[in-house]
């Protein structure tokens, strides 16, 4: 049995000390009585002494009824000496009535008492056999003994028939015993489960670390013991593309690289830190501080522990992380704002270079309501028609022919006059509002391209967000429907960064959209992780190599070179190059001296309307072509 369950056992002993106190009174007044009629010098200290024992052990029991000082041993103990006593004098006193002929009535009375003493207690001690079993013994013995002494055939009778109930008794008392053991072994499992339940529900699995809610606890306990004056940091530190790691090596070397990370962070540290990782791949942690230097020098040193190297299965792999931190009282005085305060100095840190750590300052919160205001303008702009299409036409180099328009979005404020969608667009990404724009955009894109001559197209910019969405492929085959234009005549332009974040899905959006004739064009070109891999798996029909090569401050033999490179690769796999942001005559020239077969930009137009697109393509059909060279 262990410590735990013996305590409460022995503890339930001393429970409800009134019924204790009652049967400590009935047996008084029953010794008393006994005295009376029987006043041998025996009988008399008998009653005095149980007196004193009974009074003494109420007392007891009130006293030891609620401590915890008292160790299970003595408690034990300090009940044997009283129960035991008590009993004994329970018994000597019934055959005491006996062996001195007390009157029949006294004689019963006290007998009755004694036996029934013994046979209560079996049951009310049963959580202690031995205690409850020695205290039946020794009221039921002396009353047997008297009995055979007497050797009436009514009291012989009496002594056979208490003899034959003492194993009887005992059963019962045993089985009770058994049925509170096996309750109480239940109840302690039971609780060590709910514990150890407990503790998981806070514990991250794959770090060990606590986890959002038990860090949650964490910080509030911790707020509550320190004074509110007591400086205190939070900082809430990111994996830079960490998803890269779970791509390409599998999730299993994934969680070592977090379990490696968190041990870092373990190691950095000071003593009273409390840590958490927060899923995916953030960490959380705060610590006491005196000052800003001191949270500085500490970000500083985390982030250089984090950038070591790491070895896993012979693979070599760098990471870096961003921080964002928050100073209690300045940044908050509770949890909920200083975690607030934090993870908005983290998103200005992910906005910057990859590895920097930012401290929270309240323009980040005019920022946040900032962006909150476009995010709420733009769900009422969608609903108000205050969003509309321009086409910016991409026009063939050899012939100056007009062959597709971009459609690009503009936000005309009817406050705030029009909104760059450098404004407004990444609150969309942010907010997933760019799924609904995305779909608005497509519609609008096609129903105007079906107004226009069958040979050209219309080009729309696709969100990551708006190909993940449920119903993706559905809502562009919608759009095509409702306008009734060919699927040929769509081309959807995406980015490199999207086949990084899910490849996967991405594949299946793109092939089953190209199985109906949706054409699509790799935008953006050489600025992001550019593989020709995409190209050879996709079915891109068209590449648009990046502005910045062609008129940006990077442009030059260099980057004409690039250029070159690209168009070769696109006429062996009869794909059409398209050179964005040619503003110049030189630079028309260039891009097709270098093989580009389409252009955009500002020397061929702006982006216009849709009624002045259609007075493009009048001009383009009536004439030699846009700017024909």
């Amino acid at each position: 049995m262990s410590e735990r369950a013996r305590r409460t056992l022995v503890s339930s002993l001393y429970t409800q000390p009134l019924s204790l106190a009652v049967g400590a009174a009935i047996g008084i007044v029953t010794a008393v009585v006994t005295a009376f009629f029987v006043p041998t010098t025996p009988v008399i200290v008998a009653v005095v002494a149980m007196t004193v024992i009974v009074i003494a052990r109420v007392l007891a029991s009130y006293a030891l009824a609620t401590t915890t000082r008292a160790s299970t041993r003595m408690l034990e103990l300090t009940f044997e000496i009283g129960a035991f006593s008590h009993a004994l004098l329970f018994g000597l006193l019934g055959a005491m009535t006996i062996y001195y002929g007390a009157p029949v009535e006294v004689e019963v009375m006290m007998v009755s008492c004694a036996l029934c003493y013994g046979m209560g207690i079996a049951s009310r001690n049963a959580g202690r056999p031995m205690i409850a079993l020695g205290q039946m013994l020794l009221s039921f013995i002396p009353v047997i003994i008297a009995c055979l002494l007497d050797g009436s055939i009514a009291l012989l009778m009496l002594g056979f028939s208490i003899l034959i109930a003492i194993p009887s008794t005992a059963s019962v008392t045993l089985n009770v015993q058994r049925v509170l053991h096996n309750s109480i072994a239940s109840a302690q499992t039971s609780e060590r489960l709910a514990r150890k339940m407990e503790v998981l529900a806070h514990t991250d699995i794959v770090t060990g670390l606590s986890n959002r809610a038990g860090f949650n606890d964490l910080l509030v306990s911790h707020l509550m013991q320190i004074d509110p004056q007591q400086p205190l940091a939070l900082f809430w530190l990111d994996l830079d593309r960490f998803k890269e790691v779970n791509d390409l090596l599998g999730h299993q070397i994934g969680d070592r690289v977090l379990s490696e990370v968190a041990r870092r962070l373990r190691d950095s540290l000071p003593e009273g830190a409390g840590i958490a990782r927060f899923g995916g791949d953030e960490f959380v942690f705060f610590c006491n501080v005196h000052h800003r230097s001191q949270c500085e020098a500490l970000a500083r040193r985390i982030l250089e522990q984090i950038m070591r190297p790491m070895h896993f299965d012979k693979e070599r792999m760098e990471l870096s992380g961003s921080m964002g931190i928050a100073l209690m009282p300045d940044d908050g005085t509770d949890a909920d704002r200083l975690m607030q305060a934090a993870d908005l100095a983290l998103y200005h840190a992910k906005l910057g270079a990859r590895g920097g750590h930012r401290f929270f300052d309240p323009s980040m919160t005019r920022e946040l309501a900032s962006r909150r205001e476009i995010e709420a303008e733009l769900r009422q702009a969608i609903k108000r028609d205050e969003l509309s299409l321009f086409y910016q036409p991409i026009v063939d180099l050899e012939t100056g022919r007009i062959r597709c328009f971009e459609a690009l979005l503009r936000w005309f404020h009817p406050i705030k006059g029009e909104l760059r969608p450098a404004e407004f667009i990444p609150v969309a990404e942010e907010t997933g509002v760019i799924v609904t724009l995305g779909n608005w955009i497509t519609r609008q894109a096609a129903l105007a391209c079906a107004q226009w001559p069958e040979d050209i197209s219309v080009a729309v910019n696709l969100s990551p967000l708006q190909i993940k969405a449920p119903g993706a492929v559905l809502a562009i085959e919608q759009a095509l429907r409702e306008a009734k234009l060919d699927p040929s005549r769509l081309e959807l332009e995406v980015t490199e960064s999207l086949f990084i974040e899910d490849s996967v899905q991405t594949a299946a959006f793109i092939e089953e959209l190209a199985a109906k004739g949706v054409r699509f064009a790799l935008d953006d070109f050489g600025t992001g992780y550019s593989s020709l891999s995409y190209i050879h798996k996709f079915p891109f029909s068209k590449i648009k190599v990046d502005r910045c090569f062609v008129s940006g401050e990077d442009a030059g033999p260099r980057a004409h070179a690039i250029i070159r490179a690209v168009a070769a690769m696109g006429r062996g796999l009869e794909m059409e190059i398209v050179a964005e942001g040619l503003e110049e005559q030189c630079q028309v020239e260039t891009v097709r001296e270098a093989g580009c077969t389409l252009g955009q930009g500002y020397f061929f137009s702006r982006a216009v309307p849709d009624y002045l697109a259609a007075m493009l393509l009048a001009q383009d059909r009536d004439g030699d072509g846009l700017r024909a060279a």
